[in-house]
């Protein structure tokens, strides 16, 4: 640092010193007189009258402390004896204490239950494509530990179709032993079964299941599951409306801004937790305009289906075609160079190739006519659905669990997808017959489904259409008023 900027730094404080000796001038007068400095001219250091004060002060509160804080240290310890069955407890009362006794029960040692041991109980979740055996051989158990659950359960059904996020619970012993397995017995019931015994022992708990309805409106403004996503529908169960309505709506290319819905419907709740999605009890779509309804009702066989409000089944009276395939390998003929046996001859049905193994699905209600092997079909299915119309199936590889005489309903397995008889590669061989003549599955117009007949449509009605169609009105007419108050307040 110049010379000249250590002046003008000197000169900085001398001026602010100066400025706080001018402000606080009161405060440097009234000491004026202290000095502790050893060279000191003045008069000797002497206390003033307020450091003797503040000094005293401080003494008198040591002194109190160390007296005060002893005291009452031990006047709030307590001192408890315990003689025989009564117990003693000083109070503090002043200077002095009284013995208060306080009797205590008595206890019977045989009266002490043992604490159950805590059980851990191994909760496994079933993996596509896992089987009973699989779980069973995974937690370290044995075929045999599996018959004896299996014979312990009493032919529950749970055991013989599980299905994939399906739970169970095994409680297995120090010594990897099976001592019991709990499962859903259904929805309703939990069932544990203990097999630690002689003989195994099986009890249900019930659990508190409950349906709890909603009743929701949509407009499609893009797509149906936005609009439904929106409304507060699950992708579940806007499946099932499109399931519902797919013999009169095209959901792919049919839908156009502005169609709307209304749909009553419930979900599962187990012990208050979501189980499943339910079931749509009423629906409405109006769709470019055209109005369609949708009643969940229980026919006179026992069946839940769908029907319109006219008592009309909305479900075609024929799958057109009746399993999932990959391409049409062979069409509807009256003549074709057949692959084997290397000659012109009519082809009198339509060839879909799929998988060996693909479910093949009844086309419709029916009872089973023929099952069995018949030359170039391979394993063959005859279904007769009226007095005119029955269908064939040939080149299974299997037959599902059916008989002669057995009655189907549409959509059910009736066997799985192979190459038995004259074939070339697996595939599903269909034949629609009327009259025993077979005609072009593909192009034969099918019979529209027969309505209720006049009893049951009268019950109907008055059940399930006059409830359910005054709560869809009642949504719907509620909504366009809240639309028109909407646009009202110019907000729309």
């Amino acid at each position: 640092m110049s010379d000249a900027n250590r002046r003008a730094h000197s000169a900085r404080k001398q001026a602010i010193r100066r400025k706080a000796q001018r402000r606080h001038s009161h405060f440097y007068d009234s000491r004026a007189h202290w000095s502790f400095s050893r060279n000191a001219s003045a008069e000797p250091l002497s206390w003033s009258r307020e450091r003797w004060i503040l000094a005293g002060t401080a003494f008198l509160l040591v002194i109190l402390s160390a007296l005060v804080i002893p005291a009452w240290a031990g006047a709030m310890k307590k001192q408890t004896t315990v003689t025989g069955s009564a117990v003693t407890v000083p109070m503090a009362l002043s200077k002095s204490h009284a013995v208060v006794p306080l009797a205590l029960p008595k206890i019977d040692p045989a009266s002490i239950k043992p604490i159950a041991p805590i059980e851990e109980w191994q909760t496994v979740q079933v993996k596509p494509g896992q089987t009973l055996a699989d779980i069973f051989l995974a937690q370290g158990l044995t075929m045999n530990d599996l018959q004896h659950v299996i014979d312990g359960a009493g032919g529950a059904k749970v055991f013989h179709q599980i299905k994939p996020g399906q739970e169970f619970q095994f409680l297995v012993g120090d010594d990897h032993t099976l001592k019991g397995v709990r499962f859903d017995q259904d929805e309703a019931n939990i069932a544990t079964l203990r097999i630690d015994g002689d003989k195994p022992q099986l009890t249900t708990q019930t659990r508190d299941v409950q349906h709890r309805e909603h009743i929701v409106h949509g407009v499609i403004d893009g797509s149906l599951f936005g609009a439904a996503s929106q409304a507060g529908m699950s992708n579940a169960m806007v499946l099932k409306l499109a399931e519902v309505f797919k013999f009169d709506i095209d959901f792919v290319q049919d839908l156009r801004v502005g169609d709307s819905f209304t749909v009553i419907y419930d979900d599962v709740y187990s012990d208050g937790s979501f189980l499943r999605d339910g079931d749509i009890s009423a629906a409405e779509f109006v769709n470019q305009g055209k109005r369609y309804t949708a009643y969940r009702y229980k026919n006179g066989d026992g069946k839940y289906s769908y029907y319109s409000e006219e008592g009309r089944p909305l479900t075609g009276s024929f799958l057109r075609i009746p399993v999932d395939f990959t391409r049409i390998s062979s069409q509807f003929s009256a003549g074709r160079m057949h692959p084997i046996l290397g000659k012109m001859r009519a082809h009198k049905g339509v060839d879909y190739a799929a998988p060996t193994g693909t479910p093949i699905h009844a086309a419709g209600d029916g009872v089973v006519k023929f099952r069995g092997w018949m030359n170039g079909y391979g394993n063959f299915v005859v279904i007769q659905h009226n007095a005119t119309i029955s269908t064939a199936y040939g080149h299974m590889s299997k037959f599902a669990n059916l008989r002669v005489g057995q009655r189907v309903s549409q959509g059910s397995t009736i066997g799985f997808v192979g190459m038995t008889g004259l074939a070339t590669g697996p595939h599903l061989h269909y034949e629609f017959r009327v009259n025993n003549v077979q005609r072009d599955p593909q192009t034969v117009t099918l019979p529209k489904p027969e309505p209720l007949p006049a009893a049951q449509l009268a019950k109907f009605r008055k059940d399930v259409v006059g409830p359910q169609l005054a709560r869809l009105k009642q949504i719907d007419n509620s909504t366009k008023l809240a639309r028109v108050e909407t646009g009202a307040n110019g907000t729309d």
